[in-house]
């Protein structure tokens, strides 16, 4: 029998099949809000491998914002995984924002990532 998925499971499901969909060979950008943190992942599902990854967990990020649930943090974390997507070769993706709205934290994190060369 079929397991009953909560509204944010669906949601979930919808956007990132549509991103797959319109991908065209492109990594995926993967954004995970927490209460306390933001997270980013550049995922290439052609081979199941995560390219690059950053958080606001990372030391330099940490250090520099006392919140990693500010606006600020999410500027930070995104302006490095641009960095650290160009280091990967890295200049295409599509954006897959989850569950959540585009709006605030998320918001922030991709414009920062487009800022940074990142092109989606």
């Amino acid at each position: 029998m079929a397991k009953k998925l909560s509204g944010i499971d669906r949601r979930k499901a919808r956007v990132r099949r549509a991103v797959k969909a319109r991908a065209n060979g492109r990594p995926r950008l993967s954004v995970f809000r927490s209460a306390k943190n933001i997270y980013a992942q550049i995922i290439d599902d052609a081979s199941g491998r995560t390219l690059a990854a950053a958080s606001t967990l990372d030391a330099d990020i940490k250090k520099a914002n006392k919140n990693g649930s500010t606006q600020s943090a999410a500027v930070a974390t995104g302006e490095l995984i641009a960095k650290r997507a160009k280091e990967a070769k890295v200049g295409d993706v599509v954006f897959d924002r989850g569950p959540y709205i585009f709006h605030g934290r998320v918001k922030a994190l991709a414009d920062a990532a487009r800022e940074g060369g990142l092109g989606f």
